[in-house]
């Protein structure tokens, strides 16, 4: 069995205003992980990191100012 796990992070909680800045998938083969991995970091654009969003992920708004935008990736 083939399956992907799907991780994100974002710049927020609000669904309306917020954006993704981490896009990771890992594929596993019959729950085991393979070699397949997607990894990127993404620039929000003009959407800033909310001080709680920081806490978890410890992206700055630096940081991902130098990362592609979602629709380059």
């Amino acid at each position: 069995m083939i399956e992907v796990i799907l991780d994100t992070e974002t710049t927020g909680l609000s669904i309306d205003k917020d954006r993704v800045v981490e896009i990771a998938c890992i594929e596993l083969f019959n729950h085991l992980p393979t070699k397949n991995i997607f990894h990127k970091y993404v620039n929000p654009d003009n959407t800033k990191v909310a001080p709680g969003a920081f806490e978890t992920h410890g992206y700055s708004d630096k940081f991902l100012s130098t990362k592609p935008k979602f629709r380059e990736i």
